[in-house]
């Protein structure tokens, strides 16, 4: 089996081959605890959690100055300061683990990119190749119509 229509087939198993889903890949090799990161990171990162957070702030606020005698935050709020204190300690490292993370997948999709890229010059280096074997063969074809032409029009 070494005609045109295997070797298609064997340039197919090769793009094939070569073209990975980075995504699918990740999905599967991540833990829990990746897992874990890349939800709080978004979910941190979203509009709904900065809306909450700054609602429930605002109240915190609001009730701890108008209940002078029972405020358990009073005036510089040192409790809420220390809440927000721990949250972001804790936030931040879980948020720079999913962006290296993320980072790691991005360097293998540009990897990937650039074997496509490879590939996909050679298949093409390869067609222009064809082009010019069939312009070649076609132009002995016009060349040997037009002494064909010619040899008729002496007779």
């Amino acid at each position: 089996m070494s005609g045109p229509g295997h070797e298609q087939d064997h340039n197919q198993e090769n793009t094939s081959s070569l073209i990975r889903n980075v995504n699918k890949l990740f999905h599967e090799q991540m833990t829990l605890g990746e897992r874990a990161a890349d939800k709080v990171a978004g979910m941190v990162g979203s509009w709904p959690f900065i809306i909450i957070q700054t609602i429930l702030l605002i109240v915190w606020v609001i009730v701890n100055s108008v209940a002078w005698a029972n405020a358990w935050d009073p005036y510089p709020f040192i409790l809420m300061n220390l809440i927000l204190s721990t949250q972001a300690a804790f936030t931040a490292p879980i948020i720079m683990m999913s962006q290296n993370r993320q980072a790691d997948k991005d360097r293998i999709e540009a990897h990937n990119d650039y074997q496509v890229n490879i590939k996909s010059e050679q298949e093409i280096q390869g067609l222009i190749a064809q082009l010019q074997e069939q312009n070649r063969q076609l132009q002995l074809i016009i060349n040997h119509l037009k002494l064909d032409a010619a040899d008729n029009q002496t007779i």
